[in-house]
This record gives structure tokens, sequence and C-alpha cells, in this order.
């Protein structure tokens, strides 16, 4: 399935947010304004999720030319057409919070591009190591209903705060790669004794209370899970979740490759098997909201780039995202440095390093990595 399904439900869009006096373009003298993003068929993306924060911090980004330019007119110029944020319920310092995540996606609107919303239901990062619930939330763990409320209730409150900014997500992520469930212990599927009794079906039900909220704002968005690892066989994962009554209308997967020089030609075939297996089985679109390769390591312009070519020839995938290119200089988030603040969201009194798979120069530019985005 291509994007182009989306032209007509994206020009109808546009001519609602007009009608409410939202301006998103001038009108030239040849007919009306259209929104460029309607006419993408493959999602050449990026999550830039800390741009915000990096500015504040006073990165700057370059085109070629090594001029300033803002963010997205880079990536633009690297290919990107499309766009991934995620949100946390209550972040420190507001950053990938609702306000920041929505001002990202305005700009990225603007920009002609496709965005995708990523929920994590936590206030950091939600991944295979943990699936914290949020501080506000946490006196209701044991309580199902309760659970599900609260999911309804942010997924609500953010796509409705993207709407009444004139953005219209294409993709709405529920959940980031949920692989042992999400919003622990509620929706937790297994620890170390096994599987958790009706851990799928406590999984399936946080699941659906964000499906729905979605679709209740966003009827036309392709609303997904999310899992990590897409060079594994993951169809046990899907088929269970299915027969708990989950609903889903894409499935999408990260792939980090590299483990080392030449490690990675194998991992990158099988992601792309097991993604053509998805797509036949289920009959639902795939996307790889997450990629990244280690700038290091000198295979890695050309594992991204075989990739790439792969994916858009598959009929079934919707496209790619490369995660957080634009990290550059060793910069990274002022939380990574406080152990103190990395122990309020992750109970680990530790400091992290810098990101080590950003595509972007010591000097703010593109590097050779991101050509493969290029048509």
């Amino acid at each position: 399935m291509r994007l182009s399904i989306f032209r007509a439900m994206a020009a109808a869009s546009l001519l609602l947010t007009l009608s409410c006096g939202e301006e998103r373009g001038k009108e030239p003298d040849n007919g009306p304004w259209t929104d460029p993003a309607a006419e993408i068929t493959f999602a050449k993306g990026a999550d830039v999720s800390w741009v915000s924060e990096m500015e504040k911090d006073g990165k700057v980004f370059r085109k070629a030319d090594g001029s300033a330019a803002d963010i997205f007119a880079v990536l633009s110029g690297c290919g990107i057409n499309s766009i991934r944020l995620r949100v946390w319920v209550d972040p420190y310092g507001g950053w990938s919070g609702k306000a920041d995540m929505v001002a990202l996606a305005k700009r990225a609107a603007a920009a002609g591009m496709a965005v995708m919303a990523d929920f994590h239901y936590s206030d950091f990062f939600a991944d295979p190591s943990r699936q914290k619930i949020p501080a506000a939330w946490e006196q209701d763990n044991a309580d199902m209903d309760k659970m599900c409320s609260h999911v309804s209730a942010h997924t609500k409150d953010v796509l409705e705060a993207l709407k009444a900014a004139g953005v219209s997500p294409r993709w709405i992520q529920v959940g980031n790669e949920t692989r042992n469930g999400m919003l622990w212990p509620a929706g937790q599927l297994w620890d170390s004794h096994g599987n958790i009794t009706d851990g799928r079906k406590h999984f399936a039900q946080l699941y659906n209370a964000g499906y729905d909220a979605a679709k209740a704002v966003f009827p036309d968005a392709l609303v997904m899970p999310h899992l990590d690892n897409a060079f594994e066989d993951n169809m046990w994962w899907f088929n269970e979740i299915k027969a708990q009554g989950a609903r889903f209308d894409a499935i999408a997967l990260s792939h980090y490759p590299q483990a080392g020089e030449g490690q990675a030609a194998q991992k990158n075939r099988q992601a792309l098997d097991n993604i053509k297996k998805i797509h036949s089985t289920f009959g639902i679109p795939v996307i790889v909201s997450e990629v990244g390769v280690k700038p290091a390591l000198s295979d890695a312009a050309s594992v991204l780039k075989d990739f790439i070519d792969g994916l858009r020839a598959i009929d079934g995938c919707e496209g790619v995202f490369y995660w957080e290119p634009e990290v550059y200089g060793g910069w990274k988030p002022a939380i990574y440095s406080n152990p103190d603040l990395i122990y309020r969201y992750t109970g680990k009194r530790e400091t992290w390093n810098a990101y080590d798979q950003g595509a972007f120069t010591s000097e703010g530019k593109a590097s050779a990595i991101m050509d493969a985005f290029k048509d």
C-alpha cells in the first residue's frame, strides 16, 4: 500500500483547516494552494524529537554549502519528506512533552512534511528495557479501567492539540517498542518467572484504549503497534496480540543492524524478508519507524543505503525513519548528565553517554549517511 491513498484525505483536511481560519499557505495565481505532503508515495523520514533542546543549547544546522538553515530545510535537502515525533506525559524540562511535540509538528507540516506521532505513555523513554508508568498515573497501576482511561485521555489530549494546530498525523504509534508490553506492571507480558497471567489481555486493553482514542480524533490515520528488532521473526508477537483483540492498521518496526564492521548485511536481509512476510500475512502496511547506523564504522553509509533500497522495492512498505540523525558534536540532553534525574525516570542512578548514531558532521551538516534518502 502506498501513501497516495491519503491524497484525498489530506486535501479534505486542508480545506477544513482553511475554513476554520488557519492559514497554511499562500494561494498562487494559478490555482488553490495544495499540501505538498499529500503527494508523498514513500516516507523518507527522520525522528528529530531532540531538535528544540539542541536549538536551545545553541546547536546550528547547516546546508551543504555551510550556510545556517532551519533543520527542516536541511533535512528536506537530504530527501526527507516525513517527520516522527515522540511524546511523553510529563517529561523533565517539557522536552518531548505535548507543547514541544506540537510545536515541532507545526514546523514539519509547514515544511511540507508528513507527520508521525509516537506515544510512549511514559515520562521518559519507553523501550524493551523500561516501560515506566507516568508518575501521575502510578497510583492507578492495579486498576485496569483507570489505566485505560489515562491512556485514552492522554492520547486524545495530544491529538486534539495537533488538530487545533492544523496538523493531521498520517501515522500514530500506540506505544514504543512494546515487545514486553507497556505501562509496567499493568500491561507487562512476562517477567523473570515467565508469562504473566492475563498479561496479553491487559496489554491489548491498554493498546486498544490508545487505538480507539486515536481513531476518534483522526479516523483516517494509520494506528499501529511498534516492535524492536525487525531482523527477528516477530510474527508470533503480532499473532498473539491480535488473538487478544488488538486492532491495528499498520505495523511499525525498529532496525539497528550494525554490530560491527561487515556484520549488517545479513540483518538487513532478515529484516527485509520479515517485512515482506508481515505484509503478506496481515495485508497491512509495514513502516520502519526507527533505523540507525554507526558512523564510526566504515560500512555505515552502504548499510543504510542497501536497506532503504530494499524497503523501496517492497510494495507493502510505507517508508523508513532515521532516529535522531541531527545529533552531532557529542551533544546530549541535559538529563543524561544528571544521575538524580536519571534515577527519577529509570530507577537507576547513572549517567548516559551521547547518542552515537547521529548522521550529521561536526559542522552541523548532513553526512554522507543521509544520501541514502535521496532519489
